[in-house]
């Protein structure tokens, strides 16, 4: 790839990011370009690699052409460079390294937008120093310790190696799961010690949080504070579930619109189905990533392609008759390019 295309998608990327959060990390732009899956992301935060540059699509030479390329564009934009700490969610806290050589210092400045008032700027630098969670893995497949080689339910990584939590120290800690946002917030204040619990999911190929390990005082004292106010937290929510309800109808009628804009020859219905199905919360479909949420071209189109493949081609009907997936895919490919011609008006 040459620079000048690589610095035009250093730009798209970065411009998405910031269009959705105000600020831009090199992390954004590199999982944006999809040489890194957020999998590999949460592996490294893990401290179960020794760089990020190790799990990267690309090389170490690469990555650094990148970071320079971000810091161009950003300083260019005028936005306001932030270095920020990155700290493994390990026991010893250690300092995150992105690549194996001595430059580090251009991957942790974070670009803030200059529209940003002084107090978002504040609570923004302040939560992206702050050291991490400790995070518990509860791993799918069998695990040794590295220490007593016997195994658990949890592992800690220690020195790129597995621990159990009787070796880590952690074993007086009780298994809290997700579910009640308060009761965890609250135990995890009222703990002297926690750790958020994470399993790998293989179908989303992503770490979830499935819990936390607290204190068992602090877990008690926790519910008690729970219960004391569950009738206001109850209004919380309901409001809070009503304005995201608004919010999704609004996101999804400007995806909608740009469905139209960009594909004049999509019936109207079909584009607000379109926009309905991908930007569904909590679906993990293309009309929820950042990019989309920016109305980002390629985002639209993706959902575009995503609703032909199964709407106007024999996609699912090769799957149920055992065709593998690419392969399926490219015998739509033209079906596929018709439609969106047709589409494209």
């Amino acid at each position: 790839m040459s620079k000048p295309n690589l610095a035009r998608r250093v730009a798209e990327a970065a411009e998405v990011a910031l269009t959705t959060r105000k600020y831009v990390t090199f992390i954004d732009v590199v999982t944006g370009l999809r040489w890194l899956h957020s999998r590999h992301v949460d592996i490294w935060r893990q401290g179960r690699a020794a760089t990020l540059a190790e799990l990267a699509a690309v090389d170490e030479e690469r990555l650094l052409t990148t970071a320079v390329l971000l810091r161009d564009w950003a300083q260019a934009k005028g936005l306001k460079p932030v270095e920020t700490p990155y700290v493994a969610g390990t026991r010893d806290r250690r300092e995150l390294r992105f690549t194996s050589g001595p430059e580090q210092e251009p991957f942790r400045v974070h670009w803030l937008s200059p529209d940003l008032g002084e107090a978002r700027v504040r609570r923004l630098t302040e939560a992206q120093s702050k050291a991490p969670d400790l995070v518990a893995v509860a791993p799918l497949d069998a695990w040794t310790c590295a220490s007593c080689g016997d195994t658990g339910p949890y592992l800690i990584m220690e020195d790129d190696r597995p621990h159990c939590l009787t070796c880590a120290d952690m074993d007086h800690l009780v298994f809290l799961p997700s579910g009640n946002a308060a009761l965890s917030r609250r135990a995890k204040q009222e703990s002297g010690l926690s750790a958020v619990v994470v399993r790998y999911n293989r179908r989303r190929k992503v770490y979830q949080r499935v819990g936390v390990l607290v204190e068992e005082a602090a877990l008690a004292a926790a519910e008690e504070r729970c219960l004391a106010d569950e009738e206001v937290r109850q209004r919380r929510r309901e409001r809070d579930r009503e304005r995201r309800e608004q919010q999704d109808v609004d996101f999804q009628a400007r995806m909608a619109a740009e469905i139209a804009r960009l594909f004049p020859g999509c019936p109207e219905e079909r584009a607000r189905k379109i926009a309905g199905h991908a930007a569904q919360r909590g679906s993990g479909r293309v009309g929820r990533t950042a990019a989309a949420k920016a109305l980002d071209e390629n985002a639209i189109t993706l959902a575009v392609i995503a609703s032909i493949r199964h709407l106007d081609t024999d996609y699912d009907r090769l799957l149920m008759a055992g065709v593998p997936r690419m392969e399926a895919r490219d015998r739509i490919r033209d079906a596929i390019d018709r439609k969106l011609t047709e589409f494209r008006g």
